[in-house]
């Protein structure tokens, strides 16, 4: 249940039984060959797939995260750490005052971190926060290690058919030495196409399993959330 299918009276009508709410965080950068969107489409297809097992509401996504390191890329849009923790707290400071007390924020970008005014409502004990990034939860990390293969940045665990939107090179692309980058040198000259490294694209099929394994993960978290 998306807020964009809804009206307020159909919010109010939720919160007399449930105050469960999913937020996505992520950011609109550079992933080589992937769309621009693919930290924000990530989380919402994740989003999407659980909150119809736990029937539990999904917020509009903030669309923009900390992305300094790609400016050179065209497309990327980066917002600093102040707008966005400022932008976060604001958005659980309006829900919380409208009922909702149990949130889910699945974030789809590794730049973003949980406003510490956030994690206070939960330390508290005002309310409940989960913070959730899918390819560090121990269903991705699982799957990666029985594969042996690592999810990186705009690589295979990327890769989804849903934020394909070019054909990825068949290759695999050695690791890239990220700290050059933090000595000064160019994003662009050390990162080429953007990819950090290694396939680019794998079968369908583990994608699928992949994205199952960690929606199911996600309905765990959601459940666990769910008022007495």
């Amino acid at each position: 249940m998306r807020f964009e299918d809804l009206n307020w009276m159909d919010v109010e009508r939720y919160l007399e039984s449930d105050t469960r709410i999913i937020l996505i965080t992520g950011a609109t950068e550079q992933h080589a060959y992937l769309s621009l969107f693919t930290d924000i489409l990530i989380p919402s297809k994740i989003a999407l797939a659980a909150a119809e097992r736990e029937s539990v509401l999904i917020a509009p996504s903030l669309n923009f995260g900390l992305s300094t390191n790609f400016s050179e890329f065209p497309g990327t849009i980066s917002i600093s750490q102040q707008t966005f923790d400022m932008v976060l707290i604001e958005i659980v400071q309006s829900l919380f005052h409208q009922g909702f007390r149990d949130f889910l924020i699945l974030n789809g970008h590794g730049g973003n971190i949980l406003p510490a005014r956030v994690e206070d409502l939960y330390i508290d004990g005002v309310a409940r926060v989960i913070w959730y990034e899918w390819w560090r939860g121990k269903a991705a990390q699982n799957f990666q290690t029985r594969h042996r293969m690592r999810i990186d940045h705009a690589n295979w665990g990327e890769n989804f058919p849903f934020n394909r939107v070019a054909e990825s090179p068949n290759v695999e692309k050695m690791p890239v030495n990220l700290s050059y980058i933090d000595e000064g040198q160019s994003a662009r000259a050390v990162l080429g196409d953007g990819n950090f490294g290694g396939v680019y694209q794998v079968d369908d099929a583990l994608m699928i399993e992949l994205f199952g394994l960690v929606v199911n993960e996600v309905v765990g978290l959601l459940h666990s959330l769910k008022p007495d």
